[in-house]
């Protein structure tokens, strides 16, 4: 170790003076957002419940044209249980995101998408909890009465809801209204990124990936 010590220190040295741009990059990231980009316990949360929220819509586009009904219904209950799991990241990332102020947009927005992109942010965590919840009073309105136990942990109680065929109908439509104006939502919001990313050459997209340094 004494002898690695100076080795090391030589080595970033060298490569420091032959690429300036490592001197000035960051080796270490913050956990919190700073006034250009997010932290990285924001930007894990943004991408983990992107990917949840777009698999839980395949998922249950899937188990509903299944012909096997074990193999139906062992695809209901992981749905069952990832909306669970995602309805407590949605709850963790507002709550992290009301600690943590966003970063600033770059001068390349407009006013108009100022003005609108606090909106569109309140949307999508508006319908990424109305789901999940839509989804438990589906069940808890059911009168199939089957248990929910969230990966098989334990059993999670039914939301005080009484259970009627014409209850179960209502959410079920209501879950799934939900599902297609909330993926379209996502497809939006995507397609933003990537129009900051590849035709305005901005950071809005960057700044989701790269986490902040803490000294910026």
């Amino acid at each position: 170790m004494v002898t690695t010590l100076p080795l090391v220190g030589r080595v970033k040295g060298v490569l420091e003076e032959t690429h300036p741009a490592i001197r000035s990059c960051p080796m270490q990231f913050s956990i919190t957002n700073s006034a250009t980009r997010y932290g990285w316990a924001m930007i894990i949360l943004h991408w983990l419940i992107g990917i949840m929220f777009i698999g839980q819509f395949v998922l249950g586009f899937m188990m509903v044209r299944i012909q096997s009904q074990r193999t139906a219904f062992e695809l209901i209950q992981l749905h069952k249980s990832l909306g669970f799991l995602l309805l407590g990241l949605v709850i963790l990332r507002i709550g992290w995101r009301l600690g943590n102020a966003a970063p600033h947009l770059p001068p390349s927005v407009g006013a108009l998408e100022r003005r609108t992109a606090p909106l569109a942010h309140l949307a999508l965590y508006a319908f990424q909890t109305a789901l999940p919840l839509s989804g438990w009073a589906l069940v808890s309105v059911s009168t199939l009465e089957i248990p929910t136990m969230p990966f098989n942990l334990f059993v999670m109680p039914d939301l005080p809801l009484a259970e009627s065929d014409a209850a179960e109908s209502f959410w079920a439509a209501t879950h799934w209204y939900l599902a297609y104006a909330g993926i379209a939502l996502v497809a939006l919001h995507a397609a933003a990124a990537l129009r900051h990313h590849f035709l305005l050459r901005d950071s809005v997209l960057a700044r989701m990936i790269t986490p902040s340094s803490g000294r910026e």
